[in-house]
């Protein structure tokens, strides 16, 4: 399963992808709660005793240059749980009853076992006594045509 999440991380399918943003937008709030509220702090208390938490000042006294890193590492673990969350709640349920539905509906229609080489002798040999029997059946009708039509021509001279 875990690799099923990976693969839709780095495919990056259109479908799934809209329903990430979709989804993900309304769940942000939830996640943003939990990130400010357990996950700021302990990467805080991580980054000592500094009021900027996880992070360092490129210039001392300029408060612009700050680097924060735990600002970066929030975003990330925001992403990833709403993902997981997408991937989990929706994408894959959505997945296996995609693969339901298609195996429901490509019936494969079971294929027919050879015969055995006894049977499709036999089979063989029945064909070509119908074939011989057609054809003494045809030859004797045109024999009885023939013989028929001969009978009306000598009636006719008489």
């Amino acid at each position: 399963m875990l690799k099923g999440f990976k693969d839709f991380i780095l495919r990056g399918n259109v479908i799934e992808l809209a329903i990430a943003v979709v989804i993900g937008s309304a769940f942000t709030a939830l996640v943003t709660a939990f990130t400010t509220n357990i996950i700021n702090p302990v990467i805080a208390a991580a980054g000592g005793m500094n009021a900027d938490g996880l992070g360092f000042r490129i210039w001392e006294n300029n408060p612009a240059t700050l680097v924060n890193i735990g600002a970066v590492l929030t975003a990330l673990v925001t992403f990833v749980i709403t993902a997981a969350v997408v991937y989990f709640i929706f994408v894959a349920p959505m997945n296996k009853i995609n693969s339901l539905v298609k195996n429901r509906l490509s019936t494969e229609e079971p294929e027919e076992e050879p015969l055995p080489a006894d049977t499709a002798l036999l089979a063989e040999i029945r064909d070509l006594l119908k074939e011989a029997a057609a054809h003494r059946a045809a030859d004797r009708s045109s024999d009885l045509d023939s013989g028929l039509s001969t009978d009306l021509d000598s009636d006719r001279t008489r």
